[in-house]
């Protein structure tokens, strides 16, 4: 049972125990203090209303907010943009940024967020684009009722859909932001090349170039991006996307 009903129920209850004591008691001292009773029913009611008008505001803030169930690896970004928009309305929930490496998994994690989640807000918005689920992840969405990002993969919104798509690019690796910091464990473990650097010419072998799709200006992660790209044996692009996509989605939420 919810608390807050709990609460009221008990508080009814107590309340109206009280008013039934107390008029007991006067009328067998023959007492006429009747009204005195009339005290705690006055205060029932007005707790109730209190409780009633509370419930009627929690409704109503609960229509106005969104939640935002993303992908880790877009977290920062997002805060970045809720903080320089002053999007107060929308609340973060992320889901591992590490999903990528079993795209397979993506579908399932964002269906349990939105069932654990669809009853406290007004609307849900998942910052996912395909991002490898060969469209079962847009469907699941469809299913559930809830929007998400519209793309093949996050490369894809940064640039705009179809910027990205003219380029038809198929001989470039990309790294964003995100991926230049967590580039070690992200890219070079989990496919092996710390221990067997081997294997690079075999996996990058038929890659021209890396593209490093900058959303902020950070000379830093520029020169870490240039050594990712001298480590896979790529030639070295930057381009400032800014936030792109990423940030006209979620402006029209």
């Amino acid at each position: 049972m919810n608390l807050r009903i709990l609460l009221l129920i008990v508080i009814v209850t107590a309340a109206a125990g009280m008013s039934i004591w107390m008029a007991l008691v006067w009328s067998a001292n023959g007492g006429q203090l009747w009204a005195t009773a009339l005290g705690p029913v006055l205060l029932t009611l007005y707790l109730a209303v209190r409780w009633r008008k509370g419930r009627e505001m929690m409704s109503s803030e609960k229509q106005n907010r969104i939640l935002l169930i993303a992908c880790g690896a877009l977290a920062r970004e997002i805060m970045a943009l809720k903080k320089a928009n002053g999007w107060d309305h929308m609340d973060l929930q992320c889901l591992p940024a590490n999903l990528h490496l079993w795209p397979d998994r993506i579908t399932g994690a964002v269906e349990a967020a939105v069932i654990e989640n669809r009853d406290a807000y007004g609307g849900i918005f998942v910052v996912y684009a395909d991002c490898g689920t060969g469209g079962t992840l847009k469907a699941k969405c469809a299913e559930l009722g809830v929007e998400m990002v519209a793309g093949p993969h996050c490369y894809s919104f940064y640039e705009g859909n179809e910027a990205f798509a003219a380029r038809d690019e198929c001989t470039a690796f990309y790294l964003t932001d995100f991926l230049v910091r967590q580039f070690d464990g992200f890219v070079w473990k989990p496919m092996g090349f710390d221990r067997h650097p081997e294997l690079i010419p075999m996996m990058f072998g038929n890659y021209e170039k890396l593209v490093y799709q900058a959303q902020t200006e950070d000379p830093a992660l520029d020169a870490k991006a240039e050594d990712c790209a001298r480590r896979l044996g790529l030639k070295y692009e930057r381009r400032f996307t800014g936030y792109g996509g990423l940030k006209s989605t979620l402006a029209a939420l």
